[in-house]
């Protein structure tokens, strides 16, 4: 049992159905025309999409849910994991009609995902990310670090964008020691979020390159 009081196996078995869930959303999204096109419209490549898995999201409220469970996993096991909620005992896919982006650790396991909707809706977020878990803690993720951490040590600084595309585009383009916020990693009021003390481990240096709104730039002083 770890520090939190959490078994490893049960860790092991929420790392497993995270690495199910990532596998159902990329079939999906080869699937889809239309997810897909979205995706190359904004940019992103064939490889880019491989390597860092995008997937989609059906629309539908159960696809996942009993996808993973005809495969044997426990609904106890998919709540745990953030994959599903669950409203008056009826349990149902917490990502509707968003194309995913597995976020890792900086090993390249899943620990959750964040979701980009597909087709704009008032009623829903634009992004959603997963809960709080026994792996996804929002204070300590950055995602794409898994593919920056080598290239910041290199270079001796990285560079943090905001968003999922952010990163993804600036990979492509050979900016490989680039990590995003996704809007999780600098909420916290603390001075010294864990996810930045992290990447100062790895580099001294840190350059911000957020958008240059108002919004971007009030993000930036923050």
């Amino acid at each position: 049992v770890s520090d939190d009081g959490v078994s490893k196996d049960e860790k092991e078995m929420v790392y497993r159905v995270l690495e199910r869930a990532t596998v159902f959303f990329e079939q999906q999204l080869s699937l889809s025309s239309e997810a897909s096109s979205y995706i190359k419209n904004r940019g992103v490549n064939d490889e880019s999409i491989k390597a860092f898995r995008i997937g989609y999201a059906l629309t539908s409220w159960q696809s996942l849910g009993d996808a993973l469970q005809k495969e044997g996993y426990k609904k106890e096991v998919l709540l745990q994991a953030g994959l599903v909620k669950e409203n008056e005992g009826r349990m149902y896919d917490r990502f509707r009609d968003r194309i995913m982006f597995p976020i890792t650790d900086p090993s390249g396991r899943v620990i959750g995902f964040s979701g980009r909707i597909l087709h704009d809706d008032p009623q829903a977020a634009k992004y959603l990310n997963s809960p709080e878990t026994i792996l996804f803690k929002k204070s300590e993720l950055l995602y794409g670090i898994d593919k920056a951490k080598d290239a910041i040590r290199a270079k001796g600084y990285s560079v943090l964008v905001e968003g999922q595309l952010d990163l993804i585009l600036s990979h492509q383009v050979g900016i490989t020691n680039t990590v995003a916020s996704s809007g999780t990693a600098l909420s916290e009021t603390s001075d010294h979020p864990q996810a930045l003390s992290y990447l100062f481990r790895l580099a001294p240096k840190l350059a911000f390159a957020f958008d240059g709104d108002k919004a971007g730039v009030m993000a930036t002083y923050r």
